[in-house]
């Protein structure tokens, strides 16, 4: 199976039950019951504290500098790259959500920081380049040796990579699938609106069961 592929099973998963693996701050808001109203810029239900908490967010100053965030959008193209039916994670500007998400949530800027610095210093180590300047053949090996946890079992030296990269296929992947271009990649179209024609005749048949003729008038004509 294709890495898009999987990460659109789960992202599909993700989106029916309304999480995904990796989001921003929830915001509390005791005692709502309205509904928050549409900002007018983005289109989206907002409420007021959640608009001011965003731009907030938006206004401190980026962690990552531009070395970082290049290394970024070769990793997250790698995760989800390019292909006939959608752009890549980039495109999605996934490595914009990625610089806001770790000024929204500190927690994650020293691993990944960490992680980044450590991707660099084993491709200098093994091709004599930062991860972002090697060849796209040398880039793919790296990515390899951490990309699955299962093959890295017994390697300690590998642990820290491991564990960096996991969080950036989580950041990647939520990042993606919660653009425009990530929704139309899976088809998720949401709740939509149809008309109930009863059950199929082969499941009715199998069952021994029928509808009435006054059944059929009253509730099941469309």
């Amino acid at each position: 199976m294709k890495r898009r592929d999987s990460l659109k099973y789960i992202a599909a998963g993700a989106l029916a039950t309304g999480s995904l693996a990796i989001g921003c701050n929830p915001v509390e808001k005791k005692g709502e019951t309205t509904a928050a109203p549409t900002d007018k810029k983005t289109g989206l239900h907002r409420y007021e504290d959640e608009k001011k908490h965003e731009d907030d967010v938006e206004k401190t100053p980026d962690f990552f500098d531009a070395h970082e965030m290049a290394t970024i959008t070769v990793l997250a193209d790698i995760i989800i790259p390019r292909d006939e039916v959608s752009g890549s994670a980039s495109d999605a500007k996934v490595p914009d959500f990625i610089q806001f998400t770790v000024k929204d949530q500190p927690a994650l800027q020293t691993p990944l920081r960490g992680g980044l610095r450590w991707l660099d210093m084993q491709c200098l180590k093994k091709y004599g380049k930062a991860f972002k300047d090697c060849a796209g053949q040398q880039q793919i090996e790296m990515v390899d040796l951490i990309a699955y946890p299962e093959r890295a079992k017994g390697k300690p030296e590998l642990a820290q990579g491991v564990a960096f990269f996991s969080r950036m296929r989580d950041l990647t992947a939520t990042g993606f699938y919660t653009s425009e271009i990530g929704v139309k990649d899976i088809g998720y179209a949401g709740n939509q609106p149809n008309q109930w024609n009863g059950v199929p005749d082969d499941v009715l048949k199998q069952y021994g069961l029928a509808y009435t003729e006054k059944e059929l008038k009253e509730c099941l004509s469309f």
